[in-house]
């Protein structure tokens, strides 16, 4: 049977570390400032972090351009050189056009490579939701299961993965088009905070509003407690936009509190998610009940 790699995108959010311990690999998608592409990626530092961030605190505007195809077609090309079959996780189409770009590259390149089968699903999640189902795929291809079931499996998890966020405000999404919600969520009235899920379409939808900073932060903890199914074998994940480590701390200790999980793993809003939330956000995942959401209808 074939070896199978799992590549995702930049909207992943993988942490270095998790990238590394799960020899995950990543297609590059490219931000752009001040007329200038670079490529996104998640392997940053505190500097670059704190750089990115502050550009659009200081009312920068940064832009996204989705994964090319001669990106994929490199990475697609390096695996199936190796002789690997290939998954690749990308972000919600909801939010990116990177999987329907990605599966006419891939059906291009199967044909150059009949042995060979790459599968390109929509995790209809975006940021370390999608992260998470690279890292179950992962976890699959190290035990030797076939490309198929893998993805099959994948498909089935997608709508379990639970997203809590909140933001300062709306305003980057709603630049960016990247949020669904009612003309009562858009600016910043008098320090309500509104909070933010990935939906059953894989929109951003934001569904609720709490008042003040630190209730959100409680909140969306709350939320994804009593949207967990087994706690104790529970990863919970925590990204945020270069949020104050103060408050990223008050995350972290409302989750030990809160959920008794198996790990909690802290990291960074990469920079095509980030683009979109602006500095500040900050986010809690984990697999749990179906998600049954839908802002559309």
């Amino acid at each position: 049977m074939r070896r199978v790699k799992i590549i995702t995108d930049s909207c992943s959010d993988l942490y270095p570390a998790l990238i590394e311990k799960y020899d995950i690999d990543y297609a590059k998608m490219s931000t752009v400032h001040d007329g200038t592409q670079h490529p996104a990626l998640l392997e940053w530092s505190e500097d670059d972090v704190h750089r990115f961030y502050n550009i659009m605190r200081n009312g920068g505007r940064i832009t996204t351009a989705q994964v090319s195809v001669e990106e994929f077609r490199r990475i697609f090309k390096k695996y199936l050189d190796a002789g690997y079959d290939i998954i690749y996780i990308g972000c919600s189409l909801k939010q990116s056009g990177s999987v329907n770009t990605a599966s006419v590259v891939a059906d291009k390149m199967m044909r150059e490579y009949p042995e060979a089968k790459i599968f390109c699903i929509d995790s209809q999640n975006a940021s370390i939701g999608e992260g998470m189902l690279a890292i179950e795929a992962a976890k699959m291809a190290k035990e030797a299961i076939s490309s198929v079931d893998i993805a099959n499996r994948i498909v089935q998890m997608r709508k379990n993965v639970n997203q809590f966020a909140t933001v300062h405000s709306l305003d980057s999404l709603k630049k960016a088009g990247r949020v669904t919600a009612s003309s009562a969520f858009f600016g910043n009235l008098m320090g309500v905070k509104p909070i933010l899920i990935s939906d059953a379409e894989g929109a951003q939808a934001a569904i609720k509003k709490i008042k003040g900073r630190d209730a959100s932060l409680r909140e969306i903890v709350f939320m994804l407690k009593a949207a967990i199914k087994d706690e104790k074998d529970t990863s919970v994940y925590i990204a945020h936009a270069d949020c104050a480590l103060d408050e990223v701390q008050k995350v972290v200790d409302f989750v030990k509190a809160e959920i008794k999980c198996a790990d909690i793993c802290v990291g960074y809003i990469g920079p095509i998610i980030g683009a979109s939330v602006g500095p500040d956000a900050i986010g809690v995942w984990a697999f749990g009940e179906k998600v049954t959401f839908c802002a559309s209808k």
